[in-house]
């Protein structure tokens, strides 16, 4: 199963938003460090998502922080494709459903403001393993 969504500055409908909101009342494009944390003592008997985020930023994020990242026990990755400040987040995450993934993932970003201070999420993706 997979669930995507483009995200825009155009207003989303009430059911995107919705649909988009992790239980713990944050948009999925926005981060939640509670689904991060909640993901990471995740029960192994929850799906395991296959998240990607693409992300712009405000400034290049140095190299170093991009290595960290990779070093990061989650098995998270930030790319960058040719396009310049914008970014590819990848990773895995145990959750009930795909948005709570899909936050959880970005919420790493929220979490480590030292990568990535200011940020804009433009596609999010959670592909059920």
């Amino acid at each position: 199963m997979t669930e995507a969504a483009i995200l825009s500055n155009h207003d989303q409908s009430r059911a995107d938003i919705a649909r988009w909101t992790c239980p713990h009342g944050q948009h999925a494009g926005h981060g939640c460090v509670m689904c991060y944390h909640a993901s990471g003592e995740a029960d192994p008997a929850l799906p395991l998502w296959d998240v990607a985020v693409w992300f712009t930023s405000a400034r290049p994020i140095p190299i170093k922080a991009l290595h960290d990242v990779h070093r990061h026990g989650r098995q998270f990755a930030i790319d960058q494709p040719s396009t310049p400040l914008v970014y590819v987040l990848s990773g895995q995450a145990r959750a009930a459903l795909g948005v709570e993934a899909v936050a959880g993932v970005v919420g790493y970003l929220v979490q480590n403001q030292h990568i990535v201070d200011e940020f804009v999420v433009t596609e999010i993706r959670a592909i059920h393993s």
